[in-house]
């Protein structure tokens, strides 16, 4: 009887205890997933202006093809690599800011379009939106840190493991080019 006693209150505890660690690691899961999705806005949002300030530079860039070709492949890259996975869409993206960098970095040498209101709308927009992008990765970055160590540190890795949790992929820099800092002339 006084086994009764202690074994049915400690199956409950562990009980209680394993209903707690299965829902915040749901929570986090969630957390991680939610923050991809705004890192997935900020992406379609960056698509669509990529457009529009690709056609803005051909009235002006007609010798610089390859760059303004470049950067439409790119993008055409990163669209399809919208949900085939972190890593491969972290990839995608690493490219096609490649290609946005040498774009932007071309524009200097043409003037008139450096002052064509149009352009320099979109610029500032594209801006914004590639800060938000950072911001975005540093929130979903933050957000697999805290899932993965859930989902690995005792006890609830016990839990996790038993309930199909698996380890989340950070969004990590794919192109070589951009770790590298960026080197300014004033020559």
């Amino acid at each position: 009887m006084i086994a009764v006693y202690i074994i049915v209150p400690l199956l409950v505890l562990l009980l209680i205890m394993f209903v707690m660690t299965y829902n915040s690691l749901v929570r986090r899961r969630n957390q991680m997933q939610n923050a991809w999705a705004q890192i997935d806005v900020q992406l379609k949002r960056r698509h669509d202006l990529i457009p529009n300030l690709v056609e803005t530079a051909k009235g002006y860039m007609k010798h610089e093809r390859e760059t303004l070709e470049a950067v439409t492949n790119a993008r055409n890259q990163a669209q399809k690599a919208v949900g085939t996975g972190v890593g491969a869409q972290s990839a995608a993206e690493g490219e096609l800011s490649g290609a946005l960098s040498r774009l932007l970095a071309v524009v200097e040498n043409y003037p008139d379009l450096k002052a064509n209101q149009n352009f320099l709308a979109l610029q500032e927009e594209l801006t914004s939106t590639e800060n938000r992008i950072a911001f975005s990765r540093q929130y979903y970055n933050d957000s697999v840190l805290q899932y993965n160590n859930k989902t690995q540190m005792f006890p609830s890795n016990i839990i996790a493991s038993m309930t199909g949790f698996k380890r989340g992929e950070f969004f990590e820099v794919q192109v070589a080019a951009e770790r590298e800092a960026p080197r300014v002339s004033f020559s």
